[in-house]
């Protein structure tokens, strides 16, 4: 997800007017002025910014053709994407985060079934589709979890009256408060700052919470419910569990929650990575930077997220994408065609593979990766999730209604974290937020 929502972020919803006032603007007439075409990919993750346009220009050098890479800053791509959509010279290649996005751009979408990227899918089923219509393409596919330090978390278990004596104990949310307890009130002990890494709540790290945890609940809701497409309304009958959950991170944490507001995701991934707690919310993108940080593979692993649901026990990892590639039906032919085999080469040249799955440590859906191997320790946790026979949490914030609705709840749980607002506001940022937001981007 990108750290911004790694990753994390997903996409603004933005009103069918202000997308139809794009309509009109200058993108329809973009064109290279080159018979072989141009691609300009404006993407959406900065913690890949270099690989892309180190990977752009190596096709550059090999082919000849111009590849472009601009990179949205965390929580702007919406916001840009409008921006850039509205020049001549508008991106070929964008990105959506699921069925909200693309009801945002959908009349910018070209068909991809004929593309290499889509047949070249192990599951076709995975691809966003509009009717017949193939509009976007995965790209990655996340899972993300609690990452936990396993070196901290041996020494804990070897201490007397410890609450258990393996991870694979620590099967519930009762069992996890019980160890998070546990070591926090015993974090001189084991040389710790906190059980938990510090929930900032900045641009860089807020979406983990308002996000990815926020995911938990309404998977549960929508699980309990029958709910697959984006509902107008949502009941919030999880709630108290995400209440549990975020109360333990954020008093069995490194950091005092009054400072949480200018807590980053680079401190979250430092205090992590130097040891000062044992668990650490995020998904298979981190790894890139905490091995940048000085650890090593057999030094961390990764467990489900618990809140206290019925039947946890039995719950996998979070697994998913929320990263599809569009191409802009509105660029030229030439240009189309440029970034569809621009695409094509990223995904089955070697210099391609190498960039996604080593570099940028992107876990890929394509067949054409059948032979890379990854030294992702993350990755191999979550292959490890998904033939465990447990089920995987899909993620479900893709159907949020917009990039406000979360902002909300995230200004909610920050105000209630530090004691200057109540949980009933949070719970009003969820349900009461979630009709208003869909009101809004669904007005006629």
């Amino acid at each position: 997800m990108n750290r911004t929502v790694k990753t994390a972020t997903a996409l603004i919803a933005a009103t069918a007017m202000s997308i139809g006032a794009l309509a009109a603007c200058g993108s329809s007439s973009n064109s290279s002025g080159d018979d072989k075409g141009k691609v300009y990919y404006l993407n959406f993750k900065p913690e890949a910014a270099d690989q892309w346009k180190d990977l752009a220009q190596a096709y550059t050098d090999e082919t000849g053709v111009q590849v472009t890479v601009e990179t949205a800053a965390s929580g702007t791509y919406e916001q840009q994407l409008k921006s850039e959509m509205a020049k001549s010279e508008a991106p070929t290649l964008f990105q959506v985060n699921g069925p909200v996005g693309y009801a945002n751009w959908k009349e910018y979408t070209a068909d991809l079934k004929d593309t290499e990227i889509y047949k070249q899918l192990q599951n076709p089923d995975v691809a966003l589709k509009d009717g017949d219509k193939v509009v976007g393409v995965p790209y990655v596919m996340e899972t993300y979890g609690l990452i936990y330090n396993k070196d901290i978390l041996n020494k804990y278990f070897g201490l007397s009256g410890a609450k258990a004596k393996s991870v694979e104990d620590i099967n519930s949310f009762d069992k996890l408060k019980a160890v998070a307890d546990d070591m926090q009130a015993r974090k001189d002990e084991l040389g710790i700052k906190g059980a938990f890494t510090s929930a900032g709540f900045d641009s860089s790290s807020d979406w983990r919470f308002k996000t990815h945890l926020a995911n938990l609940p309404l998977y549960y809701e929508f699980k309990d419910d029958n709910v697959t497409e984006q509902p107008a309304t949502i009941k919030g009958t999880y709630l108290p569990q995400y209440k549990n959950i975020f109360d333990l991170y954020i008093t069995d944490s490194t950091t005092d929650p009054g400072q949480l507001s200018s807590k980053t995701g680079d401190d979250a991934n430092s205090e992590f990575a130097l040891g000062e707690a044992a668990f650490y919310q995020n998904g298979t993108w981190a790894w890139t930077d905490l091995q940048k940080a000085g650890m090593s593979a057999d030094q961390v692993g990764m467990m489900p997220i618990y809140i206290g649901a019925p039947g946890e026990e039995n719950q996998g990892l979070a697994t998913g994408s929320e990263n599809y590639w569009c191409v802009n039906s509105k660029a030229s032919e030439a240009d189309q065609k440029a970034t569809e085999e621009f695409l094509k080469w990223v995904i089955t040249s070697d210099t391609g593979k190498k960039a996604l799955s080593t570099e940028m440590g992107f876990t890929t859906p394509f067949k054409t990766f059948d032979d890379v191997k990854t030294d992702n320790p993350l990755v191999a946790d979550a292959v490890a999730d998904q033939k465990s026979g447990k089920t995987q949490v899909s993620w479900n914030f893709t159907m949020m209604p917009s990039e406000q609705w979360k902002n909300d709840l995230g200004s909610a749980l920050l105000e209630y974290a530090q004691g200057t607002g109540s949980w009933d506001k949070v719970k009003s940022a969820f349900v009461d937020g979630w009709a208003k937001e869909y009101k809004a981007a669904h007005a006629e």
